[in-house]
């Protein structure tokens, strides 16, 4: 039974270390309670309790481990820097387990996240604990000038309430405590191996810790093995296609060392984003004796490319921590002291073998590629129609486009469309050869091949020529001049292209266009009774380099030039008034007037429509008819026109995927 002792307490520490090591050693809470979880590996418990209570910003770690009696707790928790290793402590007593600790500092990171520490302990009989207050720390490093102890607040061994182990209470803890412990259990879950082991247990709120916890296995769709560690995750992964394993050694002043570990690619570069936490998750974690020693050694290989964006492993090296070498983790326990021989080697080793797999990896998702888009009845069909040469290049634009990360299986299905763009019209152009130059690595590359083309556009006519010549369409067949006027409304704006076919899309940025709209609004309540009925709308953009207003007249309204003219010249005032305050007054402005009946003056004299062109461009504005609009859209796009029949079976397979559910070729419904 356990026996109530008065307890002295002192920690044995230069304040100035403290203050340094500890408030900011480390910054976040998963890497805090990795080392309190660590701590009771290394008093060989058997269990860890890890309980989160938000409401009143605590976190409780419990374990049954040895415990620690006053004089433990003096000599080695409170003495900063103690080195249980040195003192024959390698292996813990009962376990015989390699133990995780060694600088003897972890214990300082609870005071990165909490503002006061309770520690609670029973060992031979002995119930005692103390609290550390940050506040009071920090008192006594200043009133002290760094140097000196700091005497921790005992608590009476009545108030311990516990039978056996450890418990590390975090009060006023400075990070907000989320209520869903979801991505911190992965985040435990990820920082050790050991939680595999039959003898150990973390539970986080009652519920165990699993591997299965990570998150990760169910997405893996390869991966290469290095001994048993790495065919545990093999076996826990439920959609691998394809997998490797082979060892994998590393040779350092004469010694052999053995990796174990994994490294795997995912079907799609979404799956390495945390879903809750939205951090990415595209690592090769270092691991050393079951527990995290670098977050990431993959982005310290020099390889490029989009390739390792699908990849995450976890390799173990226990011997870079081997208790008759030197230490060569660095103080925040999170990396490795690149510059040690043995780590030295790990990278060149690790690194040679990843280019290794990236490499194997392009294969495999070059056939994969094919397979994958063959998945549409569509793309089966066109890829069947086509000669056994022509399906050598499919097969390898289809293998490359699989190899490009995208977010979303919209994202591919876009990139299929675009893929089998780029091979008809360079097929048209008998150019399929410009495909070898292609690189996965840029995807910009793609496009880079259509701009070299005299004409980028026409290579797209099939999707072009079927949404230009419906609106052209449905203008074409209107007669009557109330449902133009509805029809121009509602098309032209949206589609400036009619006025001119290098106009594709408006471009303004939303703080001009508002400034300049109101400036436009402003001038048209200037105008006369009579010029305001012969209005229907006013629009303002920028596009095709240039600002442009244009004005639509009542289809039935018959004007002047120099009534025309009056208007023109207040709505340039208004803009340029606006383009001058922006400091933009240089830049191109165009007026143009849609007009339904030819102008009144046009017919007065044998040249009086080119004195009314002359006398608008003067104010860089110009006319438009309903009619001619429509008539200058279809000898504009006349190409489309004969394009589109000889394009149907080409646009009919885009249309079709266009609108195919993309989820029917996701690996979940099979």
């Amino acid at each position: 039974m356990a026996t109530e002792q008065p307890n002295e307490y002192r920690m044995t520490i230069d304040l100035n270390v403290l203050n340094h090591l500890g408030l900011g050693l480390y910054s976040n809470v998963p890497a805090v309670l990795s080392e309190a979880v660590a701590n009771a590996w290394d008093a060989d418990a058997t269990k860890v309790a890890v309980v989160i209570n938000p409401d009143d910003r605590t976190v409780v770690i419990e374990d049954n481990g040895h415990g620690m009696t006053v004089e433990d707790a003096n000599e080695k928790f409170l003495t900063i820097g103690y080195r249980r290793r040195e003192k024959g402590g390698a292996t813990t007593p009962k376990l015989r387990r390699q133990v995780m600790g060694r600088k003897g500092i972890g214990k300082l990171s609870l005071f990165s996240i909490a503002e006061l520490v309770e520690v609670y302990s029973v060992r031979c009989g002995q119930r005692h604990g103390f609290k550390m207050d940050i506040k009071e720390i920090q008192k006594e490093i200043e009133r002290k000038r760094g140097a000196g102890e700091y005497t921790p607040e005992p608590i009476a061994p009545n108030a311990v309430g516990l039978s056996a182990g450890t418990r590390i209470v975090l009060r006023q803890m400075k990070r907000r405590l989320n209520r869903s412990s979801d991505a911190l259990r992965r985040r435990l879950a990820r920082r050790f191996s050991v939680i595999s082991a039959d003898d150990f247990e973390i539970t986080l709120d009652g519920r165990p810790i699993r591997i299965e916890d990570r998150g990760y296995q169910d997405k893996l769709q390869y991966i290469w093995t290095y001994g048993s560690k790495g065919d545990r995750i093999k076996g826990m992964a439920n959609r691998v296609e394809k997998s490797g394993s082979r060892s994998l050694k590393v040779n350092s002043d004469g010694d052999e060392w053995v990796v174990d570990g994994w490294v795997g690619s995912v079907h799609e570069v979404k799956d390495l984003t945390d879903s809750d936490t939205r951090e990415s998750i595209n690592q090769i974690v270092l691991m050393v004796r079951g527990k995290l020693a670098q977050e990431d050694i993959l982005d310290e290989f020099g390889i490029g490319g989009l390739a390792t964006k699908y990849f995450i492993g976890e390799i173990h090296a226990d011997f870079l921590d081997v208790d008759d070498r030197d230490d060569i983790a660095t103080t925040s326990r999170q990396r490795i002291i690149e510059e040690d021989p043995r780590y030295k080697a790990l990278k060149e080793q690790l690194e040679a073998e990843v280019r290794r797999v990236v490499n194997e990896w392009k294969d495999m998702r070059n056939e994969g590629g094919e397979e994958r888009a063959r998945e549409f009845p569509q793309i089966e069909r066109w890829f069947k129609d086509l000669n056994p040469d022509l399906r050598k290049a499919a097969r390898k634009l289809l293998g490359r486009i699989n190899q490009i990360p995208v977010e979303s299986e919209g994202e591919l299905r876009q990139l299929f469309i675009g893929s089998i763009l780029a091979f008809e019209s360079l097929r048209f152009r008998n150019m399929l050869h410009r495909l070898d130059t292609v690189s996965t690595e840029n995807l910009g590359e793609l496009s880079s091949v259509f701009a070299q083309l005299d004409d980028l556009e026409a290579s797209a006519y099939y999707q072009i020529a079927n949404d230009r010549l419906e609106v052209i369409s449905k203008l074409t067949t209107l007669v009557d001049e109330n449902a133009i006027e509805r029809a121009v409304q509602e098309h032209l704006f949206e589609h400036l292209w009619l006025l001119d076919p290098s106009w594709e899309r408006a471009t303004q940025t939303e703080r001009m266009e508002t400034r300049i709209k109101h400036a436009l609004k402003v001038a048209s309540e200037s105008l006369t009774p009579e010029q305001q009925n012969s209005r229907l709308d006013i629009y303002y953009a920028t596009t095709g380099g240039k600002h442009v207003i244009i004005e639509l007249k009542r289809p039935d309204r018959v004007v002047e030039t120099l009534d025309l003219l009056a208007q023109i010249r207040k709505y340039r005032r208004a803009a340029l008034t606006v383009l001058k305050e922006m400091r933009r007054e240089n830049e191109p402005l165009e007026i143009i007037c849609v007009v339904g009946r030819r102008l009144r003056d046009w017919d007065d004299m044998p040249d009086g429509e080119s004195e009314s062109e002359e006398t608008l461009e003067v104010q860089n504005a110009r006319v438009v008819l309903y009619d001619q609009l429509i008539s200058n859209a279809q000898q504009a796009y006349g190409d489309y026109i004969k394009k589109k029949k000889e394009a149907g079976r080409i646009y009919e397979l885009i249309t079709s995927i266009s609108k195919e559910d993309l989820a029917n070729m996701s690996p979940e419904s099979g």
